[in-house]
């Protein structure tokens, strides 16, 4: 996997939009943490435009971020917010010219199907957050994705001590994000390898059955199998029926797993929720379960 070339002071940060709608008052306080950083940006025309819920139409968004990939003088892509509609312009988008300059793209959410895109292309992105609150996240948030753009690639090591962790130790391509996106991109072409890869997940506001359905998708099709390690975020204000399912998002992923004997963390902080730290999506890492902690280490 192709890391793009790191940041240093004075680099330049695009800001666009490639889903929902986002103004430029919103985005001060990641404008104020780049300046802070000696960071440069400049605004994608698809900032501050508004077709119903989207940043833009469909072309609209494609063709910004188009502009940003193809534009020299830009180091990086972060984009904005998440919410829904990367996967409707992703194939407006030709990577051509990226292949050959390659930038960080920084995002998560809706952001994962830029991530698998990309990774498939066999190039690495950021998982972090975007630039809508990141003021409201916490200072590990912000600081792991400046290390990671500015190519300190610590290893995280976390208290997890939740039942359902497995101990272990794996080598592997760290490939994943959103659960909800990610089986939306099945069977496309933005779908990246995930045989041998330490899986990622995490989710928001989904139905409990709707989780439920999601892994048993990837169980029959062979996916659950044929990874080597299996890392949970965030399961965030998951929603349950009138009539309970009757496990919580975390056993029911467990339950999903149990017959496999890989590395398995949760509660890892990143997601959608307020320790949200930043992850090379693509890169080769050692991932390390134990009774009471978990790491990620990255392969320099």
């Amino acid at each position: 996997m192709i890391k793009p070339p790191f940041l240093e002071k004075g680099a330049l940060v695009a800001i666009v939009a490639t889903a929902r709608k986002i103004t430029k008052e919103e985005l001060m306080p990641a404008i104020n943490l780049l300046e802070s950083w000696g960071l440069k940006h400049i605004l994608g025309d698809s900032i501050g435009v508004e077709e119903h819920q989207f940043a833009g139409s469909d072309a609209l968004r494609a063709k910004d971020f188009q502009q940003q990939l193809d534009n020299s003088n830009v180091n990086a892509i972060w984009c904005a917010r998440g919410g829904y509609g990367t996967v409707r312009m992703i194939d407006l988008v030709d990577f051509s010219n990226f292949k050959n300059n390659p930038k960080w793209i920084i995002g998560y959410s809706d952001v994962t199907v830029l991530h698998t895109h990309i990774n498939a292309l066999g190039f690495a992105t950021i998982h972090g957050q975007m630039c809508l609150e990141i003021e409201k996240r916490t200072e590990e948030s912000r600081a792991t994705l400046k290390e990671l753009l500015f190519g300190n690639f610590k290893e995280i090591t976390i208290a997890s001590t939740s039942k359902h962790n497995r101990e272990g130790k794996v080598n592997g391509k760290l490939i994943g994000g959103n659960l909800s996106v990610l089986m939306s991109i099945l069977g496309s072409i933005s779908e990246v390898e995930l045989k041998g890869a330490i899986l990622f997940i995490e989710d928001l506001d989904e139905m409990l059955y709707h989780i439920d359905r999601m892994l048993q998708t990837l169980k029959r099709a062979g996916y659950l199998k044929n990874i080597s390690g299996l890392i949970v975020g965030g399961m965030s204000s998951m929603r349950d029926n009138a009539i309970p399912f009757g496990e919580t998002a975390i056993e029911i992923i467990a339950t999903s797993v149990a017959e496999y004997e890989y590395p398995v963390c949760f509660n890892f902080p990143a997601g959608h929720i307020e320790d949200n730290r930043a992850l090379v999506m693509g890169a080769e890492i050692d991932f390390e379960v134990h009774n009471t902690s978990a790491t990620i280490k990255y392969k320099q």
